[in-house]
């Protein structure tokens, strides 16, 4: 387990991201914190095995608590992430999620739901008053889980207002802030409970890495969740963590250059003939626009760029794209026509070149 995060109240976002986790500025200490391959440690200490805690753990987990406001712990991907926050629900518990959220966050939902562990209400998470309903209305309601901006549909939620519902009624919180990543929102700061990551994303920030982590700010959760990260074997490699690390320190770098290029294109987007509306909640990387050909004329975009990557998954320096609705487990409410963009670092000129050449190709399908 991490050792408490130092006092870093007086250093701004950029800084922590760039110093947390670091070894001391001792003479002949390495600047950066090493990668340490270890499954077995000297007894009596407090590591003992590999599979309860490493160093290069300690420093990545470290630096990421420090930037949310919290204690937080590394995962082998985002899902085991999320499944052993889930895990907290007891039997037959409830939970409030969204409908447009990541894809393996609902399936994980309805799976929990068929085996009769717990059941799910999936809810339009920007409307508040009815998120609250459904809360109020599930007596067995024990977690609210948010994504704020959904993905792919990028609806925001009123984190405070429901984090607040919820405590009223007993429940715990949790927020995955993957797209927002904590440089643009800490959750915890707004009420939240728990906050999941998928590292995969922007954290690591270079489409070679699968990780995942939790922070809280509340040690008896913390030990819950580390106690069942230790015993199903959740956790990740030295050498993925430590490349997650070294992502981290440029996110700050990568996020403002990302996001100026995503804000950008949604503005000339918007103004484009074949495109019937811009989806962009105004910060972040991720821009969701809607064809108006539909499920055929993005799939001919998808097909017609050079630039841009047909890829899924997102937050890597470069650019790519995706109809979400070609995944059969994405929500029947999201359009056939959106596809999600995942803006990169590269030169804006170049990214709208390529998007404006293969949109003038898909004339014939809007006929």
């Amino acid at each position: 387990m991490s050792e408490p995060a130092p006092d870093r109240t007086h250093r701004r976002p950029a800084t922590i991201a760039v110093t947390a986790g670091r070894p001391a500025h001792e003479p002949d200490q390495p600047l950066n914190a090493p990668i340490t391959m270890a499954s077995t440690y000297v007894a009596t200490g407090d590591l003992e095995y590999g599979r309860y805690g490493n160093p290069t753990w300690a420093a990545f987990e470290e630096a990421l608590g420090a930037l949310e406001g919290g204690r937080a712990l590394a995962f082998a991907s985002g899902m085991a992430a999320a499944t052993t926050v889930l895990d907290l629900v007891g039997l037959g518990g409830g939970v409030v999620a969204p409908r447009h959220a990541y894809s393996g966050t609902v399936m994980a939902l309805a799976d929990l739901e068929m085996r009769e562990r717990l059941h799910a209400t999936l809810v339009d998470i920007a409307d508040t008053d009815a998120v609250i309903a459904a809360m109020q209305a599930d007596e067995d309601c024990a977690l609210l889980w948010i994504e704020s901006p959904t993905n792919p549909a990028l609806e925001l939620a009123d984190i405070p207002a429901l984090a607040a519902a919820a405590h009223e009624l007993g429940i715990r919180v949790v927020v995955d802030n993957t797209f927002a990543t904590p440089l643009r929102q800490q959750p915890l700061s707004l009420g939240a409970d728990i906050v999941v990551h998928s590292a995969t994303k922007y954290i690591a920030g270079h489409s070679d890495v699968q990780l995942g982590a939790i922070v809280v700010d509340d040690e008896e959760v913390l030990s819950a969740l580390k106690g069942r990260r230790d015993l199903v074997g959740a956790i990740p490699g030295p050498f993925e963590t430590w490349l997650a690390l070294r992502g981290l320190r440029t996110l700050h770098v990568r996020l403002d250059r990302a996001e100026a290029n995503a804000a950008e294109l949604a503005r000339r987007l918007a103004d484009h003939p074949a495109i019937e509306e811009v989806r962009y909640p105004g910060f972040g990387a991720i821009v969701a626009p809607v064809l108006k050909g539909g499920g055929p004329a993005a799939d001919l975009l998808a097909h017609d760029v050079r630039l841009w990557v047909h890829a899924t998954s997102l937050g890597g320096v470069e650019s790519t794209l995706e109809r979400r609705r070609r995944w059969k487990a994405e929500a029947a409410t999201i359009p056939e026509g959106l596809v999600r963009l995942s803006v990169g670092i590269e030169d804006v000129e170049d990214l709208w070149d390529d998007l404006d050449q293969a949109l003038a190709g898909i004339a014939p399908v809007r006929a």
